[in-house]
């Protein structure tokens, strides 16, 4: 038999930024209670609005099904004494299972004889299982600060005031943080206050529509932006909807109503990313642009409520805005009556980090770094070194100070005004870039180079005086800078050597520390990001491995590396010349000395070594050109060639013969051939 589950968890609001996340982890938690109890349900129907969470589990075993417990005792030739009367470890055994030693049972295996008890348990109701795997998944879920409410000693995120737990039609008498469970719930806190009694697990999202809720966070989500989207149109403009204030709103209202609003125009003369930014941030309005993605002087919002008067709450937040506006806007106004230059000085009141010195110290190394990797490229240094220079100058802007977001992006803005070089003034922005996984990358070379040159003095810095990131803790943003880095070389196609580029940095740093710091630790710190970064593209942590055995330094090389072994691993020969590879490692491994390199073609006696040696000739002749070039795919879709005359050498051939010239001529052979693969990666780690 089977039936439906339903709980649900009635709160005071929960945060809205982390309530899907609550969500998943209340239904995760339950349905692993469930599984590992034996009564996985068919379906599994999640729910989460601000006063509450809910799960209904459908076609769920009515009970879990009867089980034979089995201990195995001791052996019968420790079971019983000389006497033949049961020992000391049996009768032990006995009691640890509850039994008399007359109940337990003997059986024959293949290493001899044992005592064993079985007992047939009866599956228990799912229904007196289910409230403790409740209690367990909300005993989980992740909560940083749990609070107290009344004078109970249960604690939540919120204050609970109601559980509902049914099976089928009829509820689950039980108690869960102080709370006795039943089947009512509350609907909308104004449109519906009342109790609604919940009839059956099936009705619950249907009921709750009635009473003014939308119980699933998908449902309200594709609502919200339906609606938004809709209104927008109206408006003649399309909304800004990132997935996060998108979430956020969807956890801030249980029946969402969108509302459009206006403010005036002439604010639209302050950078429309810090107009964006307050109305995000600060009231989780979705700004609206037009065709050209100008901002608009209109916004909507969604509120948790159908009003006879639309007009008061759009009113409403129209009030609310136009202050934070005109805060923007005298910031906007006051900030540039000064120039990002004119800034400089007081960058050395700001301390970067106390052994790292201040960041306008740091923005001076950073410039001659800038100026060194602009020279390696062929840019334009001066602009390298402009950027730099000026690249933290709107940090202690008032804009920045309040928006601490809009670093950065500031900075183009004040730079523009400044009359600097428009190159300079897009630096200043992409510095930052990436600024997350997925973000895009600087698209001007004076940008690139400065997004470069910051990270790589900090990552040399900060490891420079011991402080690599632990654990969880990462305060500089470590982790997130070396992936920056790597995929700026990588995606942007710059062949530049991380070693160099790090030894660079050590040189700017030596200054400040005294004496140059090592850089091997953040060069290996910078090159194990290469792991995940592959790992996000579906490629196998052995084609890393392989390349990164023989620790190439450029990026854009290593990832060319990494995918010519991917494209060689689709070949049929892969496997058999991989084998063989780790088959000449092994050999090549117990030579004590150094290994023979020279090949004496008298020595060649057997055909099979004479056709492999050619072959050998022959594509070091045609891959070398190949390698120099970086085309490491091509070169190893020719060496794929090799694999025939190999096997046939390893089938006909005693490399370790007791002539020592014809055992050193044959491991030269192999060194020769290993030395070929050796050029892209260690083949014998696939």
């Amino acid at each position: 038999m089977l039936h439906d589950l339903l709980v649900e968890i009635g709160t005071e609001e929960l945060p809205p930024k982390a309530l899907k996340k609550l969500s998943d982890a209340f239904t995760a938690g339950i349905v692993a209670g469930l599984t590992e109890t034996g009564l996985a349900a068919a379906e599994v129907h999640a729910y989460a609005a601000p006063r509450r969470l809910a799960v209904w589990l459908k076609s769920v075993p009515v009970q879990q099904a009867d089980q034979i417990i089995e201990r195995k005792g001791p052996a019968l030739a420790a079971a019983f004494d000389k006497e033949g009367n049961p020992s000391k470890a049996a009768e032990g055994f006995a009691r640890s299972c509850g039994v008399a030693f007359a109940d337990l049972q003997q059986i024959d295996t293949d290493k001899g004889g044992w005592l064993i008890f079985r007992q047939q348990k009866v599956g228990q109701q799912t229904t007196a299982l289910f409230p403790a795997i409740v209690e367990k998944s909300l005993a989980a879920l992740p909560i940083p600060k749990r609070m107290r409410w009344g004078s109970g000693t249960a604690e939540f995120v919120r204050p609970i005031h109601w559980i509902v737990m049914l099976a089928d039609d009829a509820v689950i008498d039980a108690e869960i943080l102080s709370i006795k469970t039943g089947r009512e719930t509350r609907g909308h806190r104004f449109h519906a206050p009342d109790a609604v009694a919940i009839t059956t697990p099936a009705d619950y999202a249907v009921q709750l529509g009635d009473a003014y809720v939308v119980a699933r966070f998908e449902a309200r989500r594709d609502m919200i932006r339906a609606k938004v989207e809709a209104l927008a149109t109206e408006l003649g403009g399309t909304a800004i909807m990132p997935d996060e204030l998108l979430d956020e709103v969807t956890g801030l209202v249980e029946w969402p109503v969108p509302v459009a609003g206006r403010f005036e125009e002439r604010f639209l003369d302050v950078p429309q990313e810090a107009l964006i930014s307050t109305m995000q941030d600060n009231q989780k309005y979705f700004a609206l642009v037009d065709a050209a993605g100008k901002l608009m002087p209109n916004f909507i919002t969604v509120a948790n409520i159908e009003s006879r008067d639309v007009t008061q709450i759009s009113t409403g937040n129209e009030r609310v805005i136009r202050p934070r506006f005109s805060d923007a806007e005298f910031f906007w106004t006051q900030d540039k009556k000064q120039t990002l230059e004119s800034r400089r000085e007081q960058l050395k009141k700001m301390v970067f980090q106390q052994k790292l010195g201040t960041l306008y110290e740091k923005s001076e190394r950073v410039a001659l770094l800038a100026a060194d990797i602009a020279k390696g490229m062929g840019n334009d240094e001066a602009l390298a070194i402009r950027a730099a220079q000026l690249g933290k100058c709107d940090l202690v802007t008032s804009m920045v100070f309040e928006f601490t977001e809009l670093q950065g992006t500031m900075g183009r803005y004040y730079a523009n005004h400044d009359g600097e070089a428009t190159e300079v003034a897009s630096a200043m922005e992409e510095q930052y870039m990436p600024r997350f996984a997925g973000d895009e990358l600087p698209s001007t070379a004076t940008g690139r180079i400065l997004a470069l040159a910051e990270r790589l003095d900090t990552l040399t810095g900060i490891f420079g005086i011991g402080q690599k990131p632990t654990g969880a803790k990462d305060p500089f943003g470590l982790r997130r800078a070396a992936l920056g880095v790597l995929r700026i070389l990588i995606e942007l196609q710059l062949p530049l050597d991380l070693a160099e580029l790090l030894d660079k940095a050590a040189d700017g740093l030596t200054p400040q520390l005294g004496s140059k710091p090592d850089t091997q630790e953040a060069l290996d710190y910078i090159l194990e990001r290469l792991r995940a970064y592959y790992q996000e593209q579906g490629i196998g942590a052995e084609l890393v491995e392989a390349v990164a055995s023989l620790k190439p330094t450029q990026p854009l090389d290593f990832d060319r590396r990494v995918k010519a072994v991917a494209a060689f691993r689709q070949l049929t020969a892969s496997g058999s010349l991989a084998a063989a590879n780790k088959r000449i490692g092994n050999i090549l491994k117990k030579v004590e000395g150094s290994l023979p390199e020279s090949i004496n073609p008298a020595l060649l006696q057997l055909e099979a070594e004479q056709a492999l040696a050619s072959a050998v000739q022959y594509q070091e002749n045609k891959v070398v050109p190949l390698f120099a070039a970086g085309q490491y795919e091509a070169a190893l879709l020719s060496l794929a060639e090799l694999r025939e005359p190999v096997d046939k050498f390893f089938d006909d051939v005693m490399v370790m013969a007791d002539d020592e010239d014809l055992k050193n001529n044959r491991l030269a052979l192999l060194n020769r051939l290993r030395g070929l693969f050796l050029r892209v990666a260690d083949l014998s780690v696939l």
